[in-house]
Order: structure tokens, then C-alpha cells, then sequence
């Protein structure tokens, strides 16, 4: 049974097709999409601050792939008894494009791609951070509509009228529930959630000139905050802790390191970040005018060589002429 205003779940065909031999996952597009438009985002925003155009990418040549790996990780990880019981095909354990790739750990191992890219780059690990915060959120957010082609990580039953429909198929589905049964679309909120903590932290950024990591503090916070409340009402199983899903600790704990991380570099760093780099690694964006007079110099030269060439070729011809 449908409401009017209940969320559908995507049929399989939505959920994946195939092109040739390969077959593609909206998952796996939601991911990449949001993997652009953050690289893009944050491009704009440290050139802006003044590093190199373009340099974002030798960076995010590090931070992805490692962010990848520790997403993975840190999932199967915390929910081994997905992957490793009697007859478990091991080699889905590395089946990202399935979905479970969780952002905790995705943060941790692209942090470690990222401080080893910034130290390449000469750029500022904070203020590579600051960049990427907004798009993070947004990479995230699109991540969250991934989980949605997948019908999975939604919330307990619900009456609210906007609630996910999820097939009795589902193997998350509980049994002994209605067939009619929503859900709460615990993928939804979230998303909604980190596209508000954009805005944030933008509005923030220009009230208080947020710069050497105040920015990625801020990030921490929203998302810890939100993620926090989500995760407690997700029917997905878990690793507890204390009687505590180990995912709400995790969002706690983000809370916390950006709590410290704003404290901390407020107090370190009160003066304005004049540049991205660390001292002596500092680009100089090429200057146009020097360009510019460079350029008509060299045309002058070339044209008054062509003029003398010319003109002696004339004298030469001339004093030919005479000599006959």
C-alpha cells in the first residue's frame, strides 16, 4: 500500500544496469558524483586562497583512494558478522560497490592520504581542511542517495507519512511487520542535514573568518551532532559498545576532536592565514603584466628584425641597381 506522500524504493533495475560487459551500480555513480563535485568545490575555494590551480588534485590523488580503503575497513570492521561466518564468500569484503563504506572511516584514511598529499604540495593540512569541508558534506550528502538505490540503513517503522516503502523482500525488512510497513528514511534526514551544514558553515566562514582548521572544526561538530541522532534509530545491525552502537561513539567522539580543534586553534592562531602553503613552499601566481610587456617586447623585437631585414634588403637592392 502506497500514501501520497511515501517515499518508493527504487526497483533493481534502477539500483543497477548494464552497459556491455560491465554492469554499473547507482551506487557506485552516487559515490563518484559526489567525489567531483567536492574535488571541484574545493579546488575553487584554495585557489581562491591562493594555491596553485589545479593542485587540489595531487592531493585528492592521495586522500580517495586511501579514503576508500579506510571507509571499507572501518565497515567491515564494525559489522564482521556480515562478512565473516561459515560459507561467507570473503571476497565481499572488498564488494564496495554493495554499499557499506562508512564515513568514519573514510575520514580517518583520507586524512592520511591527505596529509601525505599536502606534504608533496607544500599546502597547509588545515588549510587543505578548510577547503574541503563543504564539500564534504555535499560529497556526503549525494553518498546518502547511493543508500537509498540500495534500499538500506533506514530507520525503525514510522507513521509520518513521508516514510520509506521498502519491499518485504528486503532482508533488512522485520519480520513479523505489515507488508505496508514505512520507515523512516534515515538516508533523507541525513542528507538534508549535511546540505544545512553547508550552508553553516559558509555563513560562519564569513562571519568569523574561519581559517586554520576552524572550518573542518565546524564540519566535525555539525555532522558528529546530526550522525549522532541518526544512527540511534537505524535498523541496520551493529557493533554495541557499553549498549551504544560503536557509530554513535564515533559521532561523539567527532564532536569532541572539533570542540578541541576549535578551542585549541583559536588560542594557537589569532592573526589571518595570509597563505596556504608552509613558509617556503609558497607559489607566486605568474603576473600578468610582466606577461603582458614580455610579450610586446618580443613582438617589437620581432617585428623591428623583420623591418631592418627588410630594410636592408631594400639598401641592398638598390646599390645594385646603381652598380649596373
Amino acid at each position: 500500500m502506497s500514501f501520497p506522500l511515501s517515499i518508493p524504493s527504487p526497483t533493481p533495475e534502477w539500483s543497477s544496469f548494464t552497459i556491455g560487459p560491465f554492469q554499473i551500480h547507482a551506487y557506485a555513480l552516487c559515490i563518484l558524483a559526489g567525489i567531483i563535485v567536492a574535488t571541484v568545490m574545493t579546488s575553487r575555494r584554495l585557489t581562491k586562497r591562493g594555491a596553485e590551480p589545479g593542485i587540489v588534485l595531487d592531493i585528492i590523488l592521495w586522500a580517495v583512494p586511501l579514503g576508500i580503503v579506510g571507509a571499507r575497513f572501518y565497515h567491515v570492521f564494525t559489522h564482521p558478522g556480515d562478512y565473516f561466518f561459515p560459507g561467507a564468500n570473503l571476497w565481499n569484503v572488498f564488494a564496495i560497490w554493495e554499499g557499506g563504506n562508512a564515513i568514519f572511516g573514510a575520514l580517518l584514511g583520507g586524512a592520511v592520504g591527505a596529509l601525505i598529499g599536502c606534504r608533496l604540495t607544500g599546502i597547509r593540512f588545515w588549510s587543505f581542511a578548510d577547503a574541503v569541508a563543504p564539500g564534504l558534506l555535499v560529497a556526503q550528502a549525494m553518498g546518502r542517495l547511493g543508500n537509498w538505490f540500495n534500499v538500506e540503513l533506514f530507520g525503525q517503522p514510522t507513521t509520518l507519512p513521508w516514510g520509506l516503502e521498502v519491499p518485504v523482500s528486503n532482508a533488512a525488512f522485520p519480520v513479523g511487520l505489515p507488508a505496508d510497513t514505512l520507515f523512516t528514511p534515515t538516508f533523507l534526514y541525513e542528507m538534508i542535514w549535511n546540505l544545512i551544514g553547508v550552508a553553516v558553515i559558509l555563513f560562519l566562514e564569513r562571519k568569523f573568518n574561519l581559517r586554520w582548521g576552524r572550518a573542518f572544526a565546524v564540519y566535525l561538530i555539525w555532522y558528529g551532532l546530526g550522525r549522532s541522532y541518526l544512527e540511534t534509530i537505524r535498523l541496520d545491525p551493529s557493533e554495541i559498545f557499553l549498549g551504544i552502537r560503536t557509530n554513535v561513539w564515533a559521532a561523539l567522539l567527532a564532536v569532541l576532536i572539533g570542540l578541541i580543534l576549535l578551542l585549541v586553534q583559536r588560542q594557537e592562531h589569532i592573526g589571518i592565514e595570509t597563505s596556504p602553503y608552509r613558509p617556503g613552499r609558497e607559489w607566486t601566481a605568474p603576473d600578468p603584466d610582466v606577461e603582458s610587456e614580455h610579450t610586446e617586447s618580443t613582438n617589437d623585437t620581432h617585428g623591428n628584425d623583420a623591418i631592418d631585414s627588410h630594410g636592408s634588403d631594400t639598401v641592398a637592392a638598390t646599390s645594385t641597381r646603381d652598380s649596373h
